[in-house]
């Protein structure tokens, strides 16, 4: 079977150091093996989409040598095909009435520390009427092998409980949207960071639900701060751009992020990279942000 990975950013933000390395581990692993990489736009999270940030994205991506093929898919065109997939899990999900905040946070992807109660199940005997759609989840490990991880178990009956999958059959959450476009576009490798593998468990009982096999799943050490938390700019400016405007180049970034990998040492360009690249290769650590690590990239 010939491998399918993509690139999926969300436009809430600049494109930081982190991001790419990310991106670079993802797109290394399926050019490595000849297969196709596919940059889609996670952009459901409206409120948060900030006005030019997915021109800046892809133009970032283009000039730190990345590729892909075919036309950059954004999801919020595609509310069509998510109605389809919802409809696909009839018997399986059930409405709720429970609180809004609960229904505004599934538009985006949960993070490691998001503050998440578990959902008790008060609607789970409605048949109709509700602010929101939950899969109904039963109780049991979700296991799976990750590429760098192994062997993995999430308890998702027991740590979130029935999920939200939509709003309405046209308005999906974070959860039933990434597996719909996996699906459709054919997607068979999602490499993404490690703060994501409470989502790949959730993702993968959607897949069940729809009666899909889901896709290899390999995640990546996060860049954090000092704190421990996910890059943001109290940990310094690490966005591309600013690098860019500083007069790096695209090699000194890639190269560093490789370094930090594990991938070698010195400059480089994605390209270059793909005949050393190997999941036994690379860093199981995550990489805390410093002012010294900040430096490295040098102008």
């Amino acid at each position: 079977m010939s491998v399918v990975g993509r690139l999926a950013p969300s436009p809430t933000g600049s494109l930081h150091v982190g991001n790419v390395r990310t991106f670079l581990w993802a797109w290394l692993s399926a050019r490595s093996r000849g297969g196709r990489v596919l940059l889609r736009v996670e952009d459901l999270d409206q409120p948060r989409v900030k006005p030019g940030v997915v021109d800046a994205m892809v133009d970032d991506l283009r000039w730190l040598g990345f590729d892909w093929d075919g036309p950059v898919e954004v999801q919020s065109r595609r509310r069509d095909r998510y109605r389809a997939a919802f409809e696909r899990m009839a018997g399986k999900v059930f409405p709720c009435r429970c609180t809004r905040a609960d229904l505004e946070s599934a538009q985006s992807a949960p993070h490691e520390g998001d503050a998440e109660p578990r959902y008790p199940g008060t609607c789970r005997p409605r048949s109709d009427g509700g602010l929101c759609w939950r899969l109904r989840v039963e109780p049991g490990p979700v296991m799976f092998t990750d590429r760098l991880f192994g062997a993995r178990s999430v308890d998702v009956g027991g740590t979130v409980g029935d999920f939200v999958v939509a709003k309405t059959p046209e308005q999906p959450a974070y959860q039933l949207a990434v597996v719909a476009d996996d699906l459709d576009q054919g997607v068979t490798e999602v490499v993404r960071g490690d703060d994501l593998i409470p989502s790949t468990a959730r993702q993968i009982l959607v897949h069940r639900a729809l009666g899909e096999r889901p896709p290899d799943y390999g995640h990546v050490p996060l860049v954090v701060g000092p704190d421990g938390k996910r890059l943001a700019k109290r940990h310094g400016d690490a966005r591309v751009a600013s690098l860019r405007a500083r007069g790096v180049r695209a090699e000194r970034i890639i190269g560093t992020l490789a370094a930090w990998s594990g991938l070698g040492e010195g400059d480089a360009t994605p390209a270059c990279l793909v005949p050393g690249w190997s999941w036994d290769r690379v860093s199981r650590e995550r990489v805390v942000m410093t002012p010294e690590r900040l430096e490295e990239f040098g102008t």
